[in-house]
């Protein structure tokens, strides 16, 4: 993806805000980003010669894109068919449904989770599970954190809170695994 000349762009990430805001430095230049009430996120520049507004770039881009393409513990993969899978040890809540390509209703363990035996996955080149269920300790290296989810019996998944330079930090979920998807192919 080519930056461009002409737009300043900022991410904040501190205790108190997440933020994203760009700036146009170009001020013959209009742009406008907007969230629709169903979660499509677009930016449109004004076009002066057809007095409009041209869309520049948007999200969702595939069917994979969408906020929890696939229920909990899933995975949306758009290499398979059908693109909703299951996280290894889970099988579909609604066969049937699942049958019929309807994978909304996402996953359930095979067997319940247990502080005794139960051990992890390794998922690779995936999309982080929404982290609304999820604390973050970026204090400890992945080994800490694994032994930490593997002590807390409502841990259901850890992951390193920053891939860079080895690794670092710890991300631990409770509960249900929400919108994960699969990028092996990028």
């Amino acid at each position: 993806v080519r930056e461009l000349d002409y737009m300043v762009y900022n991410f904040t990430e501190n205790r108190e805000e997440v933020a994203y805001t760009f700036m146009v430095t170009n001020h013959s230049i209009y742009s406008r980003l907007t969230l629709s009430a169903a979660g499509s996120l677009e930016r449109h520049t004004w076009i002066p010669s057809s007095w409009g507004w041209s869309r520049f770039w948007s999200l969702p881009t595939d069917e994979c894109d969408g906020y929890q393409s696939c229920g909990p513990n899933a995975y949306c993969d758009l290499n398979t068919s059908p693109i909703c899978n299951c996280i290894g040890g889970f099988d579909p809540k609604n066969q049937q449904e699942w049958d019929l390509r309807e994978g909304a209703t996402g996953c359930v363990r095979k067997t319940p989770l247990s502080c005794n035996g139960d051990g992890f996955l390794q998922l690779t080149k995936m999309k982080l599970p929404d982290t609304m269920t999820a604390t973050v300790d970026r204090s400890i290296g992945v080994k800490e954190c694994e032994k930490r989810c593997l002590g807390n019996c409502n841990c259901t998944s850890f992951a390193s809170a920053d891939v860079q330079n080895g690794g670092w930090g710890c991300i631990m979920w409770t509960g249900e695994l929400i919108d994960i998807r699969n990028y092996a192919s990028g």
